[in-house]
């Protein structure tokens, strides 16, 4: 049986240190903040990175550099026959389509996994393909059953600002000024490529209720649960606000008693654009047996 790695990058939540307990291995994303270059849970620390938003700071996301990337592939494939990669979702980085770019050269030993990913989904996507790598499928099965479910996956995100919407020119600075005085909360979504607007709602209380609503829906029209069957992975994440999210993840495994909640901190690469204090549902369907 050929032995294949499984490589991520930082978007997915998985730590440097959860990388090594699970054996993949996890590219850190790089930021500019202030024109220095930084990387996710290398010198970049959630701490430190909302601390600097909070300051103003001019934060831009870039994506790992061609060189590292190579340089880990050349290192893994030294000891494995093949590998998975799976970065976030190509309508999200250009990441996706430069790791394809560069696994052109590599024979097909390097298959580069566009699932339409991001966050908690993502990281469970990284789950399933360690999952199938013990089941002994090859590298190639492995990306075309990851691309075949791409969009079984679900994520509501409610905003606690809008400053960087209006930053981010995906709202007017007059739909902000009125949003804050209004106490309007946006609920978004990420369902596959991009993250859109979902609905708004007065006040955080109720656009988590939109949220839960929202996925109960998902979840019995579109993953077919039911009380006997659970299709699915529920998982919630959070912008820095983490007092907040551990009542977040009580509510929800109230909503849910079925389910086991999985919670992570929201990638850095969504959270630059949406800013601290967001919360999120999210889902991902299960290997199908």
């Amino acid at each position: 049986m050929r032995k294949v790695a499984v490589v991520t990058d930082s978007n997915s939540g998985i730590t440097q240190e959860e990388s090594k307990e699970l054996g993949i291995a996890v590219l850190p994303m790089p930021f500019y903040i202030d024109e220095v270059l930084y990387f996710e849970d290398v010198n970049l620390s959630q701490e430190q990175f909302y601390s600097k938003l909070d300051e103003g700071a001019a934060i831009s996301t870039s994506q790992p550099a061609p060189g590292d990337v190579i340089d880990l592939w050349d290192s893994l494939l030294k000891d494995y026959d093949e590998i998975v990669h799976i970065p976030m979702s190509s309508g999200l980085s250009s990441s996706c389509e430069t790791a394809k770019m560069l696994a052109s050269d590599y024979d097909g030993k390097v298959q580069v996994v566009d699932n339409q990913r991001i966050s908690v989904t993502q990281r469970q996507s990284v789950l399933d393909a360690m999952e199938l790598v013990k089941a002994g499928k090859s590298a190639v099965e492995i990306r075309e059953y990851l691309e075949s479910v791409k969009f079984e996956s679900s994520i509501y995100i409610t905003l606690d600002t809008l400053k960087y919407l209006k930053k981010g020119g995906r709202i007017t600075p007059a739909a902000a000024a009125i949003g804050a005085v209004l106490n309007l909360k946006p609920v978004l979504q990420i369902q596959g490529e991009k993250l859109d607007a979902y609905s708004k709602s007065r006040g955080k209380k109720q656009a988590k209720k939109v949220m839960i609503e929202a996925m109960r829906k998902d979840m019995q029209e579109r993953f077919g649960c039911t009380e006997e069957k659970q299709t699915i992975h529920l998982e919630a994440a959070y912008a820095g606000n983490l007092e907040e999210a551990l009542l977040w993840k009580e509510e929800l495994e109230k909503e849910f008693p079925a389910y086991e909640v999985h919670m992570d901190p929201l990638s850095l690469s969504i959270a630059c654009h949406i800013g601290y204090g967001a919360l999120a549902i999210a889902c991902s369907k299960k290997i199908d047996n």
